[in-house]
């Protein structure tokens, strides 16, 4: 595999001239950087007048490998070809240069160049690009590799202070400008030919330290922080001088200390979304995440980034902030909010979660509006962190969230609201890595650990780290919430002195649950493909029925619904035929409906189906869960009916053929919202650790409503 190299942009706040008199002192030795041990010239050719010159050397340097890899390639050194052209008239520098040993094993490339920065002619620019190819080493190339790469960067660093220190030298010798070139013609006749004469010499400044460009163990030539300067010549905001192209000092002041290697992942990754991605340009800071969280390999990090692009782009997600309004039941209910600013300046949000109902917001907002209002929360936190950024004077790239969970009870784990949460983490894991700087949980109740069992699976390793957890009220005083949040800003209702704005969320109340117009809204674009609910009528004369088929005994059947109107009979049959399904069907323009009959007319209760659980009369605005552990394997029917009918058996149950012609025209009796899982009973029996178990058992544990412990009390039975 080819490794490659490529620095950003370095700037110095002296002329090219100062920069090429600096970089000519570095020789005949450099004490700075000990493992060259010298060079001959192969050759030295100057054009006529005297602008260019190009100069070929033969550098021999000290290889730092163990001394087993040395005798096992039976050197002691190696040796790079150097070729270096100054050209006085367009003020540049190029270097190139290469590996002579091992030339038929290993592959080194570097190409390096000093030239006046197109903002100001004052200044210089510096940038270098290198590879490094091993096609073998006597087994050892892995070996060689990291070798070759620790060295080359570790060098990198030491090179930013080698210009540095000859320039200081160079001041205190009492140089501090040194005239450009001039053509021997433009020369005025009467002047002193010294004048032109303390430009170094073309001899001097073409005998460039081999040591600073080659890519085995040399580094670059660099500076340091203070004379590393802005872009921009009239501003001290640092600016590229290519729009595309990073400089070291923008990378420093808006996106962090990055080791070479991390600085050039960063340029190659951006110069390939310049040249290849046909949309939108992210950020740079945002471009960083995906590599830091792919560990800045490649190749990884530009899969996952072109993966969440395209996303962006298919769900319109650049627009989010412009486009998406939070509802009056997210604003009053939803319980998170953003609150100032921790002590390193990342925004603060603040959630709430013990105050939640996170089951009523499910089937109020449904999973849709939720997440659309996650990811508005997600690209809040990005725009206040470029805000930070400008306004605290040091990169900001993530936030810290505060999760107050007091008021957690196993209602926080119903089934299908965890779902959602897991399938939310999952949809922010992969389009917003590293956003998150640290989470504070605080006042975890005992109920805390079984929800850190579901979720922490799906959260990434990195992510997890930055979780603090405390329980009861650890968080006050030294080793608490102050050591993060100062106490000014730390909210009211955690001790704090700040009044926090932040709403307390609370029930929902049912009037807010979605309709199944809702429900089948198709006006917006959807970010998932299903939603976990399906909504239906149930007619006089006509229930709503629908099958499962249980490939094994013994698995679980979940459910959990809601009565949206009228009052049902909730029936759970076990079928030893296959039903074939009748299906109401509508006319002109009536609306579609959902109403399905599996129990053919024929059938006799007792011989072609049997009753499995008593019936469950349930009433309007009631919420059931329950589960039934199956005994054999077949067909099961689970049924909602109008109350007020006789109990359902072949002969007497009404069939929709009997009532579709009253049916016509006519408004649904009832109506439910209803969600069903199976689960296999290995996942399912006593195992804590799978994540599909503990859903289901924490579904029967909700104790909301009294039909909600008549459904368990039913299932416990059945067990």
């Amino acid at each position: 595999m080819v490794q490659k190299y490529q620095s950003p942009v370095r700037a110095y706040k002296y002329p090219f001239e100062m920069v090429m008199a600096a970089y000519e002192k570095r020789f005949p030795t450099c004490p700075l950087i000990p493992v060259f041990l010298g060079s001959e010239v192969l050759s030295d050719v100057t054009s006529d007048d005297g602008s260019v010159r190009i100069i070929e050397r033969s550098c021999k340097l000290s290889v730092d490998a163990p001394r087993l890899l040395k005798k096992i390639a039976g050197v002691e050194y190696v040796y790079f070809i150097q070729k270096n052209t100054l050209n006085w008239r367009d003020r540049s520098l190029l270097i190139e240069a290469h590996n002579e040993t091992f030339a038929n094993r290993v592959i080194v490339l570097e190409t390096c160049c000093y030239r006046v920065h197109p903002d100001n002619e004052d200044w210089t620019c510096f940038e270098q690009c290198a590879s490094l190819d091993i096609k073998s080493f006597f087994g050892f190339e892995s070996t060689v590799e990291k070798i070759a790469m620790k060295q080359y960067t570790a060098n990198i660093k030491r090179g930013k202070e080698v210009i540095e220190y000859y320039l200081n030298e160079l001041m205190q010798e009492g140089i501090t400008e040194i005239p450009r070139w001039v053509p021997t013609e433009q020369r005025p006749l009467n002047s002193d030919p010294s004048s032109f004469t303390s430009t170094p010499s073309c001899s001097a400044l073409t005998r460039p330290n081999p040591r600073t460009q080659l890519h085995l163990d040399l580094s670059s030539p660099g500076n340091s922080s203070r004379d590393v300067t802005s872009f921009s010549a009239d501003s001290s905001e640092p600016s590229t001088p290519d729009a595309d192209k990073l400089d070291a000092d923008y990378i420093e002041r808006y996106l962090g200390q990055l080791t070479p290697m991390q600085e050039s992942c960063l340029i190659r990754l951006r110069a390939w979304l310049q040249e290849n991605h046909k949309g939108k340009i992210p950020k740079d800071e945002h471009i960083l995440r995906f590599l830091r969280a792919r560990d800045f390999h490649l190749e990884k990090a530009r899969d996952m980034l072109c993966q969440s692009l395209t996303w962006r782009k298919q769900f319109q997600v650049d627009y989010i902030l412009e486009t998406w309004t939070p509802s009056s039941c997210l604003v009053e209910y939803y319980a998170g909010g953003w609150h100032h600013h921790d002590r390193e300046g990342r925004p603060l949000y603040i959630l709430r979660l013990g105050q939640m109902d996170t089951k009523g917001l499910v089937k109020a907002l449904g999973e849709e509006a939720l997440l659309r209002h996650v990811l508005s929360i997600n690209e809040e936190g990005q725009k206040r962190c470029e805000e930070n950024t400008n306004i605290f004077g040091r990169p900001i790239s993530s936030w810290t969230c505060l999760v107050d969970l007091e008021g957690l009870n196993m209602r926080h784990l119903w089934r299908p609201g965890v779902k959602t949460l897991l399938r939310i983490i999952e949809v922010v894991e992969a389009n917003y890595p590293e956003t998150l700087g640290r989470l504070l949980i605080v006042r975890a109740p005992r109920v805390f650990p079984v929800l850190w069992t579901l979720v922490s699976p799906f959260i990434n390793e990195n992510t997890r780290q930055k979780f603090l957890v405390y329980s009861g009220n650890n968080y006050q005083g030294p080793g608490g919430l102050v050591d993060y949040i100062d106490q000014e800003i730390i909210p009211d209702f955690l001790g704090g002195d700040c009044l926090c704005h932040v709403s307390e969320g609370g029930q929902v109340p049912k009037s807010y649950y979605q309709t199944e117009e809702d429900l089948d809204n198709p006006d917006h674009i959807r970010l998932w493909a299903d939603t976990i609910y399906q909504s239906a009528q149930v007619f006089k004369g006509a229930p709503h029925e629908i099958m499962i088929e249980i490939v094994e005994g013994s698995s679980v059947i979940t459910w959990d619904f809601d009565i949206l109107k009228g009052d049902v009979v909730f029936n759970i049959f076990h079928s030893k035929r296959t039903p074939q399904p009748v299906k109401r069907e509508t006319s002109g323009s009536a609306p579609v409906v959902n109403n399905m009959q599996l129990i053919d007319r024929s059938w006799t209760l007792g011989v072609d189906y049997s009753m499995v659980e008593s019936p469950l009369t349930c009433r309007e605005g009631e919420s059931i869960q329950g589960s039934h552990i199956t005994r054999w394997p077949g067909i099961y029917i689970l049924q909602w009916k109008a109350t007020g009918h006789a109990p359902s058996s072949g002969p007497s149950l009404s069939r929709v053929d009997d009532v579709l012609a009253s049916l016509q025209g006519s408004t649904p009796r009832c109506k439910v919202l209803y969600y069903t899982e199976v689960l296999a009973s290995n996942d399912f029996r006593g195992s804590m650790s799978s994540l599909e178990s503990c859903h289901s058992r924490f579904s029967q544990l909700s104790v909301g409503t009294t039909s909600s412990n008549q459904s368990q009390g039913s299932s416990l039975i059945s067990r």
